[in-house]
């Protein structure tokens, strides 16, 4: 297939296509920046040109799964919905009992064969969203009663995050804010949205409870340190070298390549990657990322608007909120407005199941997208030929 061939084939929102060129882009040019320091530490093993090649992999990887999740239309995955929770839930309990330990955290699956780590909430979150999508979408009829708004919708939001939640409280916070919003915007009655609200408040209380007295299972020292050192001390070392890197910066920043608080910030590369791209590419460069977010989250909501289906409109959404949200939290740590949280920054941050998660996300977005813009279409050549049949008569 020629490139042209292939360029027409792209159909849906052109500007998505092109935010996620654009994070392609400005993920290889940092990633190879702040991974220096890394080829630094294990210099006899891996150079910099090491993790310039293992990001482009990531990228062209990326792309394809964009492709295959793009291609297959969008109802597909109303159908692949109960699957995927079927899946989603033993993964996340293996992950809980026999999962690999990194950082403390219990998150990852060894993938023997690839020597990878799978982070099953990756997959987890995308399943949910679906779920919490089709059951917007096919029970409206029901869903101003308890049964209706409860069983499919609510119990499995409270089950999926509150599995996530003991070894990473911050991925799914962030999820049940996605799911409540959805929820807020799928039409669900108001005493059914505010009663998941509660039973979250009320399940995380829990947990901080719980994990007291079950230390190795829950981070609830973890957590507390973190909120005590934003409240009340300077922050935390990385926090601190963040925001001497962004302050480093000033408006256009020391040049790419040339950051120094790379050799200093733990894990750069991911969870605090913002903070380099301030420091090397400025105020403006930073600012560009963020309008980069929020320029997904307008096109969405026009796509949203123009969607003839409820679960299109709802998956879209949802999935789109669940990267913005994300990448907010991710750029709130760096300029310390909440909390650290160990977030990466969606499709930035060096690859990984993250990476390569939320290139299936912007595939299923760009999926709905071309089936709204295939009706409209439709739509206006109807229009048109009724127009031209009543000029006729």
């Amino acid at each position: 297939m020629k490139v042209t061939d292939a360029y027409h084939d792209l159909k849906g929102d052109r500007s998505v296509w092109l935010i996620v060129a654009l994070l392609s882009l400005f993920s290889l040019l940092i990633v190879y920046s702040t991974s220096g320091s890394e080829a630094y530490k294990y210099n006899a093993t891996h150079g910099t040109e090491y993790y310039l090649v293992r990001q482009l992999m990531f990228i062209v990887t990326g792309m394809m799964l964009v492709y295959t999740a793009y291609k297959l239309h969008y109802i597909q995955y109303a159908k692949l919905a109960p699957i995927l929770m079927v899946i989603a839930v033993p993964l996340l309990v293996y992950t809980a009992l026999f999962g690999s330990k990194i950082n403390d955290a219990s998150r990852w699956i060894k993938i023997p064969i690839l020597e990878l780590s799978f982070q099953t909430s990756d997959f987890a979150k995308i399943a949910l969203i679906i779920f919490v999508a089709r059951a917007l979408a096919t029970k409206q009829d029901y869903i101003k009663d308890f049964r209706g708004a409860f069983i499919p919708i609510i119990a499995p939001v409270i089950l999926i995050c509150g599995l996530i939640a003991p070894s990473n409280l911050s991925t799914a916070a962030l999820l049940f804010v996605t799911c409540f919003m959805m929820m807020f915007i799928g039409r669900i009655s108001m005493k059914y949205v505010f009663l998941l609200m509660l039973l979250g408040v009320l399940f995380f209380g829990l947990l901080f409870m719980v994990g007291k007295y079950y230390p190795d299972y829950f981070r609830v020292e973890t957590w507390m340190n973190r909120i005590n050192d934003f409240l009340y001390s300077d922050g935390q070392f990385q926090v601190v070298q963040s925001k001497i890197a962004i302050a480093e910066g000033g408006l256009f920043g020391v040049g790419p390549g040339n950051s120094i608080q790379r050799n200093l910030l733990p894990f750069a590369y991911a969870d605090f990657i913002y903070a380099i791209i301030c420091e090397e590419y400025g105020f403006l460069g930073g600012m560009v990322i963020l309008l980069i977010y929020l320029w997904l989250l307008v096109r969405t909501i026009s796509l949203v608007t123009r969607c003839p289906k409820t679960f299109g409109a709802m998956l879209a959404m949802g999935l789109t909120l669940n990267i913005v949200i994300t990448a907010f939290a991710n750029i709130a740590v760096s300029v310390q407005l909440v909390p650290a949280t160990g977030l990466t920054l969606p499709m930035i941050s060096m690859g990984g199941t993250s990476f390569l998660f939320t290139c299936i996300s912007f595939g299923i977005i760009l999926s709905v997208s071309r089936f709204v813009e295939q009706a409209f279409e439709e739509k206006k050549q109807l229009e048109k030929m009724e127009a031209s049949g009543e000029g006729n008569h």
